[in-house]
Formats: structure tokens, sequence, C-alpha cells
């Protein structure tokens, strides 16, 4: 689970992402102007911020820049400006990430938990276990009954999401956004041969599945053998 602090002034909004990001296991501290926000960071240390930029009383790049000063927490922009100029600002004045609205609450976790992974706040202490098989995060290394896995980078982070959400439906939207960054179906082939690699070199296929169950027009789960 995350401390998320959301700094948002639509109230709409705001009730509807807390709602989402609740139901994905985030706990979202919410705030409706620039400088509540930037007290809020202060005072609460979340892991993440998610920073809108139109605020009643300061631009969302100018509040950036203040927190910039007094934290390195991770910050996700989320945005109506979608032009290649205000991105690089935004991205040039600290932030982490962006996305454009409107988006997927989806989209949106799947970003925060890549950026949790690349800061190193949710890193596992040892590997992660379901069934026979063993995927090491830090060392970038995944076994299967003891054998080691010749995995290439894409097939190991793919495992490595599903074995950290075992049991979990993660669609095929949260796995483009989080590991090809093409969050609206640009990599559905892509994604399709990854798991059909992946399947191989852990000895299953689609339609005898032992640990990579496919869930029709939902997405994929990852669970140990019955």
């Amino acid at each position: 689970m995350a401390e998320l602090l959301l700094i948002e002034d639509d109230a709409d909004i705001r009730t509807a992402l807390i709602r989402a990001l609740d139901q994905r296991g985030h706990a979202t501290r919410s705030v409706s102007n620039g400088m509540d926000g930037l007290q809020g960071a202060i005072d609460h240390t979340p892991d993440v911020v998610l920073l809108d930029l139109g605020l009643p009383d300061v631009d969302g790049r100018t509040l950036l820049t203040m927190l910039r000063a007094v934290s390195q927490v991770p910050v996700i922009v989320l945005t109506a400006r979608d032009d290649e100029s205000e991105v690089v600002r935004v991205l040039n004045a600290g932030a982490d990430d962006y996305i454009v609205k409107p988006f997927a609450s989806e989209h949106l976790d799947a970003r925060i938990r890549a950026l949790l992974r690349r800061s190193g706040n949710t890193q596992p202490d040892g590997p992660l276990v379901v069934g026979d098989l063993r995927v090491d995060v830090r060392t970038r290394e995944a076994w299967l009954a003891d054998a080691p896995l010749d995995l290439s980078r894409k097939e190991f982070d793919l495992l490595a999401l599903l074995a950290s959400r075992p049991g979990e439906v993660v669609s095929k939207r949260a796995l483009q956004a989080e590991i090809w960054h093409q969050p609206y179906g640009g990599a559905d082939k892509t994604l399709d041969v990854h798991l059909s690699w992946l399947r191989r070199k852990l000895g299953e296929t689609a339609q005898e599945p032992k640990y990579l169950h496919s869930v029709r027009g939902v997405g994929v789960k990852l669970l140990a053998p019955q």
C-alpha cells in the first residue's frame, strides 16, 4: 500500500480518484490548493504526490519547484495540458511522471506502482514466491523449482509484476502502461507474444496453464499450481 497525497481543486475528481485508489489498496490524503499541498507533503511525507497543475492559488509548475526545494518525494503530474513544450517544462521542474487527463484509474495505479519500484520504495526484502516459482526483483533473477529461468528484460518485468500481485487479475492496459508505457492498446500483440514466450519457459501453454491464467476480456493473473 502506498501513502498518496492528491493535490486537486476539483471536488468531483478528488472523490472519484480517492475511491478508485482506495480500491487498489492505496491510502490517499487530499487537499484542494497548492499551499496546503506543500504543507501536507512536508508534514506527512507521502510515498507519492499526485499534482494537478490548474490550482486556484498557485500554478502547479510553480508549486512543483517549491516542493523540490524541500523534498524529493516522487511526483506524478495530472494535467489536461498535453502539448509537448508543457510536458518538457513540467519534467524539467522536477516531476517524475505525468498523465494527461482524462485517464483510467488503473493506468494511474500502474504508473504509481512503476514509480515506487523505480524509487525503491516497494522493493521486497527477499524473492517473491508463488508455488515453485521465485522472483528476486533486486537481483533480477528468477527460478522455477530451483532451476534458473533465462528471461529477457521484458519477460522478467512482466513476471515480476504479476508475481508481486499473486491471484490478482492485472488488466492488459495496466501491463501495457507499466511495462511498455503504451496504455491505450499500442502493445497488445507485443504483450501476447511475451506472454507466450513466458509460458513456454514456465512449461505451460495458454490451453494448459500452470501459473499464468488469462481471464478473457480482462487480463492475466499468476497463481500457484493446485
